[in-house]
């Protein structure tokens, strides 16, 4: 399949093959759900924390004594039936939400929607992104040239590029990362990717190789 590659002043320049591997991709509504569900537990972090009556103030002596007083018998003030006393099975901070992807499926998953963008004519390549200092107008002005309607943007950018992540910084409908950043929630949660040639070329060296079988 060939894609369309802009000019930074949004005109066609010129179409470039593209791996099948990231068009071909078959849908999976089961493995999508799976995966982000994968991504989303990774990201989740504990922090309700219940003390146990090991962890609470107070106890050591006894409140009354054994027998004679016609109340229950009592050990300490920390028992977890008592006001102020420990909690038992509480949710603690300690837990492990994480939970294991195999890099095949992950990497499947990826490939699926970035399939369902090109699909759409939501994955836009543009010859070159670069700017010659560091300003958001010239970025707005930049991605008004683009084939893009209304929506939130992904820049994907081959490597670091200071002046393009900083002028992107203050516009809350956009985001750059490097391929080494890309997450399939960024993909999902993102009407439109943009990228540069330099760009493809690692998106489709990191997810248009063949599927590994070793685990994350």
């Amino acid at each position: 399949m060939k894609l369309d590659v802009y000019s930074p002043k949004g005109e066609k320049k010129e179409q470039i093959n593209i791996s099948d591997k990231l068009t071909e991709a078959k849908p999976s509504d089961k493995l999508i759900a799976q995966a982000v569900l994968a991504n989303l537990s990774n990201l989740r972090r504990p922090i309700a924390h219940t003390k146990n009556r090991g962890e609470v103030r107070g106890g050591g002596k006894k409140p009354w004594r054994q027998k004679g007083t016609g109340r229950a018998r009592a050990g300490s003030n920390r028992s977890p039936i008592w006001i102020g006393g420990g909690i038992t099975f509480g949710p603690r901070n300690t837990r492990n939400f994480r939970q294991r992807l195999p890099k095949a499926m992950a990497q499947k998953a990826i490939q699926i929607a970035l399939a369902e963008k090109i699909k759409e004519k939501k994955f836009i390549v543009i010859s070159e992104i670069a700017f010659s200092e560091i300003k958001t107008a010239q970025m707005q002005s930049f991605l008004e040239k683009m084939p893009i309607e209304e929506g939130k943007i992904l820049v994907i950018l081959a490597k670091t590029n200071p002046q393009v992540e900083l002028s992107a910084a203050n516009l809350r409908y956009l985001k750059t990362v490097q391929i080494g950043g890309v997450k399939l929630l960024d993909i999902l949660n993102y009407d439109y990717i943009l990228t540069d040639k330099d760009g493809l070329s690692k998106i489709e060296e990191t997810f248009g190789k063949k599927e590994s079988n070793k685990e994350r």
